[in-house]
């Protein structure tokens, strides 16, 4: 038993179009048999869609089109491609409220396969064109899918440009981060270098010298000392803090 075709069974269509088609729409393209017109193009794709929904614009002998999602007439084209426009406008508000690398990936990823349907679109409407010269309809069909198609470019490479400089924005402070710590961590080696001599010294000798200093006025001699660590850990900190002269641009 033969596979229901997923054309309306109503369609009075030329046979060789429901055997073309599977139980799938497939990829988007035009077929046309005995002065019948077929366009099979997709729904706006969403990022996560697996598999296109098929919408199916039948055009007769006479000029009469046919729709089964949006009725007939050439204004259910119109409809059709209005939804493209409708949800590229959305991107564009989502474009220009990024702010970071996730928001910008964000807006690409819907936008990509939207930006392939575009482009095929764009192809099958100039093919129609081709076919039934005659059909001023589809002039300005195929130029409406023309600019959903440049649309969705320059879409995409705003929201990728967005998302390079945004990149190279966290790339560069990375960058200054890391020639900062280095630097830090090239004075400490410096500081530990003019002391570990004279800490090591003292450590195997035992060097510990009996002033009687410490035992008079007590606490203030030991405040004294803590006072005056602090006061130098203070101006160390204060030294590496600082910002380097040569930091790379």
């Amino acid at each position: 038993m033969a596979a229901p075709s997923i054309l309306p069974s109503v369609w009075k269509v030329p046979q060789v179009f429901r055997d073309r088609l599977g139980t799938k729409a497939g990829r988007q393209r035009t077929m046309v048999a005995d002065g019948h017109l077929l366009l099979v193009l997709h729904a706006p794709p969403g990022a996560d869609d697996d598999d296109r929904k098929g919408r199916f614009f039948w055009r007769q002998p006479d000029g009469k089109w046919s729709s089964a999602a949006f009725g007939s007439g050439p204004g259910a084209l119109k409809k059709h491609l209005g939804e493209y426009t409708a949800l590229l406008v959305a991107r564009e508000e989502q474009d220009e409220d990024a702010v970071s690398a996730k928001d910008y990936f964000a807006v690409i990823s819907t936008l990509a396969p939207i930006k392939r349907s575009a482009r095929h679109q764009h192809e099958v409407l100039q093919e129609a064109r081709q076919i039934c010269p005659e059909d001023r309809d589809l002039i300005s069909l195929r130029d409406q899918a023309y600019q959903i198609e440049r649309m969705s470019e320059l879409l995409y490479d705003d929201a990728k440009n967005g998302l390079d400089f945004s990149m190279a924005i966290q790339s560069e402070a990375q960058a200054r981060s890391s020639h900062r710590m280095s630097v830090a961590a090239h004075r400490l080696n410096v500081l530990a270098g003019f002391f570990f001599p004279i800490a090591t010294l003292t450590t195997v000798f035992g060097v510990n010298l009996d002033h009687g200093f410490e035992h008079k006025y007590q606490p203030i001699p030991f405040l004294v000392c803590a006072g005056v660590g602090l006061m130098a850990g203070l101006i160390i900190n204060a030294v590496l803090r600082r910002e380097p002269a040569d930091e790379p641009a």
